[in-house]
């Protein structure tokens, strides 16, 4: 087997060989050169073949239990014929780089079924923790055959709306009887959302969930909903008594096919593959400045003065951006 070879990787992912779909994701994460023009080609080759899977993004507050609803949902699913790729985006430390690879732990049932594909990647210090590849890797799962792609975030900073801008449906997961309903919840998060799952709801909590979803679903009302053509639902759902999990999915298949049948759905998607679009040339934008001999030069002289406040930090950038003008007018 060539592993330099494209071919290679295309023909396993298009076979629908577990061992290549995590070696082609393997290769996309990859930031050597070599590899990224390599992924860039077999990217190309696979994107006829993708967009057919119910995309779905979930995010929520720590502890509300978002693995353990997305093992419940994926078990579901699998029995009913579908095939579920999982990509958990774990947390990277900004000091060293590492990242809790837990998710395949917390999904043990799941991970064990041959039909569900649960990838756990590192956000790599990307914005809000939403992994640099995601889309990338969304692409690759559908090529081989998954049609329904679950993204889980970390649930902190902006990454909410990052996920949102990849995906079909986007849930929120809330928590009911912790205090204050709406407190620490962000106005922006629930124009988002598609729809609102209260968790946990079983035994004395389902009173509480309930009460919950009510006080949800009034102050939905003062929002603009993130589609003209759908009203956000509040819904109640418990994993551990597998309440509410089958009425969830229904929800995400209506909410499809409400946008199909008006042609928001393809829009979506086409505004989506603009919006990767620009956050690559914006990515690729800081690599080439951060390669750049004059300002390879001149940015620790910067650095070290802006810190001491020597310099001013509009001045510094201002500085090295020249470099990049200068150099573009050569």
């Amino acid at each position: 087997m060539n592993l330099s070879d494209p071919h290679v990787y295309i023909d396993g992912v298009l076979n629908r060989q577990r061992r290549m779909v995590s070696k082609t994701i393997t290769l996309i994460e990859s930031s050597l050169p070599a590899h990224q023009q390599m992924a860039r080609k077999i990217i190309d080759c696979l994107l006829p073949r993708t967009g057919a899977a119910v995309r779905l993004g979930i995010t929520g507050v720590p502890g509300v239990g978002k693995s353990t609803f997305i093992e419940s949902l994926g078990i579901n699913l699998v029995k009913d014929g579908h095939r579920v790729a999982v990509l958990a985006v774990d947390p990277s430390s900004t000091r060293s780089g590492g990242s809790v690879m837990a998710d395949k732990t917390r999904m043990e049932k799941l991970s064990a079924e041959p039909n569900a594909f649960i990838r756990p990647s590192p956000s790599g210090g990307a914005l809000g923790g939403v992994a640099r590849k995601t889309r990338e890797t969304m692409l690759i799962c559908e090529a081989a055959g998954y049609d329904v792609i679950i993204v889980e975030t970390v649930g902190v900073g902006q990454s909410e709306s990052t996920v949102a801008s990849m995906v079909d449906f986007f849930m929120v997961l809330m928590l009911a009887g912790a205090g204050d309903e709406l407190q620490g919840i962000k106005k922006g998060i629930l124009e988002l959302a598609d729809a609102i799952a209260i968790t946990k709801a079983d035994g004395d909590n389902v009173a509480k969930a309930q009460k919950a979803a009510g006080i949800y679903q009034n102050a939905l009302h003062f929002l603009r909903p993130a589609s003209p053509n759908w009203i956000p639902p509040v819904l109640t759902c418990s994993a551990v008594a597998q309440a509410g999990i089958e009425e969830i999915w229904q929800t995400v298949l209506r909410h499809r096919k409400q946008l199909a049948d008006t042609g928001e759905l393809d829009l979506k998607r086409r505004q989506q593959a603009l919006n990767w679009m620009w956050s690559l040339i914006e990515e690729g934008l800081k690599n080439r400045f951060r390669q750049n001999p004059e300002v390879k030069k001149h940015l620790p002289k910067l650095t070290r003065a802006v810190e001491k406040g020597a310099t001013a930090p509009t001045l510094a950038a201002e500085e090295l951006l020249f470099f990049l003008d200068n150099q573009s007018l050569v």
